[in-house]
């Protein structure tokens, strides 16, 4: 119920854009948010985005269609406004999200990202998604992609890790010469949690240069790293639960960092990620 709430909290405060995935396990949650403020008029279906997650157990060309029929449907929506491949590599298809062999080693599936892109292109093509991307490729595998013979749709954003610790700045370069935006996740860093997080790097947000900033504007290292991945033209997607937190994270459009100040967050770069995917 905790996600049902902030899903209505973020859209009462006023973001649109909602960043999903079936393996998040909350999509009822959000499509029941969303519905619910679309009955009380405070919203139209086509005032949010919506992004919807391929998982990696879903990649043969034959699976991308019903995958997306079944979140359209756990959701309660017609279409989702941007559909993306979630990871470069596939699964063992099944009824296991993380398929494990007896020695508790994922099963991998070989994919041709290829094909499994022709069948994104045919989901956008039947108006089931406005839009489709991919998340977590680097420059190669989103060159296989643009490179494609019969190409008919590039990808439109790319979702990845991406805050002053993790700038990325060659992809985020390579990005826009091809028009393609990046949505950054993990923004202000991420929680501690030791099982998927690699906690060698200290916290984002006891940065000591984030938090001088932040003070001669009156702001938290959290504002500070959001409005310096937006005005670098990342798309930022924070995840809260705190009913303050959320609305402090919406706060970053009336003020604006100043060339040095950019500077100097982006030498903070450290070139490791927190979100190290291992598996």
């Amino acid at each position: 119920g905790s996600c049902l709430e902030s899903v209505k909290i973020a859209i009462d405060t006023g973001y649109r854009h909602i960043d999903g995935a079936f393996v998040y396990y909350n999509e009822h949650e959000v499509g029941q948010a969303i519905r619910e403020k679309i009955a009380e008029g405070r919203i139209k279906r086509e005032d949010i985005f919506y992004c919807g997650k391929l998982w990696n157990t879903c990649h043969p060309p034959e699976l991308v269609r019903p995958t997306l029929e079944k979140t359209l449907k756990i959701l309660q929506l017609d279409y989702v406004d941007l559909y993306i491949i979630e990871l470069p590599m596939a699964f063992k298809p099944g009824d296991a999200i993380y398929p494990k062999d007896e020695n508790g080693k994922i099963i991998y599936h070989k994919t041709d990202l290829c094909a499994t892109w022709e069948a994104m292109e045919a989901c956008k093509d039947a108006g089931l998604a406005k839009s489709i991307g991919v998340s977590n490729f680097n420059r190669r595998q989103l060159e296989m992609i643009l490179n494609k013979p019969g190409l008919k749709y590039k990808p439109v954003s790319n979702q990845v890790e991406c805050h002053p610790y993790f700038t990325q700045p060659k992809l985020l370069e390579f990005c826009r010469q091809h028009d393609i935006v990046i949505v950054g996740y993990s923004p202000l860093g991420t929680s501690r949690d030791e099982t998927w997080v690699n906690v060698s790097s200290p916290p984002l947000l006891k940065d000591p240069v984030l938090n001088a900033i932040g003070k001669k504007y009156n702001k938290t290292a959290a504002q500070v790293a959001l409005r310096f991945s937006i005005q670098r033209g990342v798309v930022v997607i924070p995840k809260s639960f705190n009913p303050q937190r959320i609305r402090e994270n919406f706060q970053i459009f009336d003020f604006s960092l100043t060339e040095k100040e950019m500077k100097e967050i982006e030498a903070l770069n450290k070139n490791v990620r927190y979100v190290e995917l291992l598996m």
